[in-house]
């Protein structure tokens, strides 16, 4: 999910990213599933996204609601 993101993810932070491999996954059910990935970018920082997929019968696609750089020891959170 978060690597078909990738073009969204890179046109919001206004850059490019040679690596792109999830590190870590954490999840919050809301009315759809909140997904929270921490994603290596080869550097000595990390992006964080946070994506939002609806119930099934909305036949929803994942948005990407909000994608941040953190330093790459940062604790994946709730955001």
């Amino acid at each position: 999910m978060a690597m078909s993101l990738k073009p969204a993810v890179e046109a919001k932070l206004g850059t490019t990213f040679a690596t792109f491999q999830v590190a870590e996954v954490k999840t919050q059910v809301v009315a759809g599933t909140n997904y929270f990935f921490k994603v290596d970018t080869g550097s000595d920082s990390a992006v964080h996204l946070r994506v939002f997929k609806g119930l099934p019968h909305t036949g929803g696609e994942p948005q990407l609601v909000n994608a941040v750089v953190k330093a790459a020891g940062d604790e994946l959170t709730h955001f």
